[in-house]
C-alpha cells in the first residue's frame, strides 16, 4: 500500500462514518498549485463523539492511533494523527476551530477527484490562507512559497476580494501583499 493509498483508506473511512472532512495542507497544495514531495497529510474534521469511535474501530491493525489523544483532540479542538505502519505515513487529523473563518474554509470546501475518487478538499483561496497563517505562526517559507505557486497556477480565478478580507482578519496581510506583488 502507498502513502496515497493509506490516505484514501483514511477518507473512505471518514465518509463512512459519515465524519465531515476537507483535505487541506500539501495534498492540497498539490491539488490546487505545483506539486511537491509530501510525507503527511492534514486533514480537517467535524465529527461526534460517536462518529469518531466508530472511525477509530474501524482503522483496524494496519495503523496506529491513541484512542484518547483522539477523544482529547475532539473535546479541546485540536489534533491528532494516525500512522499506517507498513509505510510510517502520517495523516494529521485537525479537529475544526470555533473561529469565523473557519467555519467560513469548512463551508467553502469543494469535491475534487483524487485517485479516482470524490473526496473533500479546501478550496485554493482557503489553502493560500492557511498557507500564509502557517508561516508567520512557524516562520516557514516553504509555507509562503506553497501559498505563491498556488497563486501563480490559479491566476484570475482566485476570489481577490476574499482573500484580502480573511488576510485582514487572520493579520496575514503583510504577506497577502507580499504573495501579490510576487505574482506580478
Amino acid at each position: 500500500m502507498t502513502s496515497e493509498d493509506s490516505l484514501q483508506f483514511v477518507l473512505s473511512k471518514l465518509d463512512q462514518h459519515e465524519i465531515h472532512y476537507m483535505v487541506t495542507g500539501s495534498f492540497a497544495s498539490n491539488v490546487h498549485g505545483v506539486p511537491r514531495t509530501t510525507y503527511d497529510a492534514d486533514i480537517v474534521i467535524e465529527t461526534s463523539q460517536r462518529s469518531l469511535e466508530g472511525f477509530l474501530q474501524s482503522l483496524g491493525e494496519g495503523f496506529y492511533v491513541d484512542p484518547e489523544t483522539a477523544r482529547e483532540a475532539r473535546a479541546n479542538r485540536t489534533m491528532f494523527n494516525l500512522i499506517h505502519l507498513e509505510t510510517g505515513f502520517k495523516v494529521d487529523l485537525i479537529v475544526k476551530k470555533d473561529r469565523p473563518f473557519s467555519e467560513q474554509e469548512f463551508s467553502r470546501r469543494e469535491k475534487i477527484s483524487f485517485l479516482g475518487e470524490p473526496c473533500w478538499f479546501a478550496t485554493a483561496e482557503d489553502v493560500i490562507l492557511a498557507k500564509l497563517e502557517w508561516s508567520k505562526l512557524s516562520e516557514s517559507e516553504k509555507k509562503f512559497v506553497d501559498a505563491l505557486n498556488i497563486a501563480k497556477v490559479q491566476g484570475g480565478r482566485l476570489d481577490a476580494g476574499y482573500l484580502k478580507k480573511w488576510a485582514r482578519e487572520l493579520g496575514v496581510q503583510e504577506s497577502m501583499d507580499r504573495l501579490l506583488q510576487e505574482l506580478v
